[in-house]
């Protein structure tokens, strides 16, 4: 948590988030792992909204020189970004005019992929969620006679 409060390239709107949430704990997600070419585990960082755990910021920081450095950062809420056999991907949820903050219409997934000192993006889904499930209930089977 340090990290990103010490980090000048983190929004002070996120910044802002970075209160505990109860006692001691914070609403931050931290994973570690390789998805740059590093010699030292790379941190990926989801700092959060504490009532509803909405991604309103994700960072990876690399070490270079004995310290970490900020080489990604989102900060368009919703998101959520983790690693994936070596790749950082980056969910974002997307919302449809009139959609509650609960219930978004679908997902951009975008993969990206360290090459020569920084991350590109390789690809990039949409996946819309279904609506047919819906509020309407579904109707009794009709009995056998």
């Amino acid at each position: 948590m340090r990290l990103v409060k010490a980090d000048p390239k983190v929004s002070p709107e996120v910044k802002r988030e970075l209160k505990p949430c109860v006692a001691d704990e914070y609403p931050i997600d931290v994973s570690y792992g390789k998805v740059t070419d590093g010699s030292a585990d790379d941190v990926v960082v989801n700092v959060l909204t504490c009532g509803d755990a909405v991604g309103v910021g994700s960072y990876v920081y690399r070490e270079e020189d004995g310290a970490y450095q900020n080489v990604f950062k989102a900060e368009e809420p919703p998101v959520y970004a983790e690693i994936d056999r070596g790749d950082l991907v980056v969910t974002k949820q997307v919302y449809d005019k009139g959609d509650p903050v609960s219930s978004p219409s679908g997902e951009n997934v975008i993969t990206y992929r360290w090459a020569s000192d920084r991350f590109t993006e390789e690809y990039r889904t949409h996946n819309d969620y279904s609506k047919a499930a819906g509020n309407a209930p579904t109707p009794a089977p009709e009995p056998d006679s």
